[in-house]
């Protein structure tokens, strides 16, 4: 009988560590293991930790999680494998980028990977609607990209959880005005654009959920398409995955984040009308699902090779609505 493998939730106490750890509670094929509380920041406690288990998932800041990768670097042979839900390496040659859906070689490069990097929330939906246009030739690889997102505050780290649920916050807020968000190297390397995108992110007064929007003027892009021929070629390409799925705009032309919150669904839609040449491409998900723990424990599935069930149990996610 094969082993069961271990795995250790490095900054388990945080949000994403949390979501992981309840999304793999109930799965019989694999074994979480944890530090005792009062001994977390103890590299001895932690490097003994990296020693007996078989991957290790790094929810913590980035130089938190450079620290930690040192760590399981020093074993050696004995190293475990690393998923890093920090922002520290995903841009890093030497670790895979662990988004599934990216190409049809990449669950087998993250199976393979001793070392993947978690995407970011925002770049997930966007990264999904744009490479492919790019891949097509339907957009030039230096068009100039506009993506517009908005979240709910739990994609802000403790002390915006903190300020918007002691009601300090505002109701809603754009940010990263000074177009140098940490994600946009991420959003514009695995886009494959030439031509750095200017992000606009923001943050509403409601827990989870999230939409990425690309406005596009037709008679810009490098081939004539209509939405409708868009659609069809997104369809096409996420034709049989799991999570992502391509589905019909809605006729009242709205939109609200928070349909998919506590599963690893995402949902893309092409918003737009040929005889104006304008369309708007939009992703809905959730931040703390795809955008972050779901995708987390598809990626585990993958360099693991177990099943896994990426959604939040149903009887938490009820607890948490």
């Amino acid at each position: 009988m094969a082993k069961t493998p271990k795995v250790f939730i490095d900054g388990e106490a945080g949000t994403t560590g949390l979501q992981i750890r309840e999304r793999l509670a109930e799965n019989p094929h694999v074994a979480l293991r944890s530090i005792d509380a009062d001994r977390r920041k103890d590299p001895g406690a932690r490097r003994e930790m990296m020693e007996e288990v078989d991957l290790v998932i790094l929810c913590l800041p980035d130089d938190a999680a450079k620290e930690s990768a040192a760590l399981a670097a020093s074993l050696g042979n004995n190293a475990p494998k690393l998923l890093d839900a920090s922002t520290a390496y995903r841009v890093d040659p030497d670790w895979v980028y662990g988004l599934a859906e990216l190409t049809a070689n990449q669950p087998a490069a993250i199976a393979s990977a001793q070392r993947v990097s978690n995407p970011g929330c925002y770049p997930t939906g966007a990264i999904l609607m744009l490479r492919p246009l790019v891949e097509a030739g339907i957009m030039a690889a230096d068009h100039p990209v506009t993506v517009n997102a908005v979240s709910g505050y739990t994609g802000g780290g403790k002390s915006m959880v903190a300020a918007y649920e002691s009601r300090t916050a505002p109701d809603f807020e754009m940010y990263g005005l000074g177009l140098k968000h940490k994600h946009v190297p991420e959003l514009q390397k695995y886009s494959l654009l030439t031509r750095r995108p200017i992000f606009v992110p923001a943050v509403a007064d409601y827990a989870q959920g999230m939409i990425d929007a690309i406005p596009l003027h037709l008679d810009t892009l490098a081939k004539t398409v209509t939405p409708a021929e868009i659609e069809a070629m997104l369809a096409a390409r996420y034709a049989g995955s799991t999570y992502v799925r391509v589905v019909p705009a809605d006729a009242n032309g709205k939109i609200e984040p928070q349909a998919l919150n506590n599963t690893n669904g995402l949902e893309i839609r092409v918003h737009g009308d040929a005889s104006l040449g304008q369309a708007v491409l939009v992703a809905r998900y959730d931040n703390l699902g795809k955008g972050a723990s779901g995708a987390a424990v598809q990626n585990l599935g993958l360099m693991l090779d177990i099943p896994v069930n990426a959604d939040l149990p149903v009887a938490t996610a009820r607890a948490a609505e």
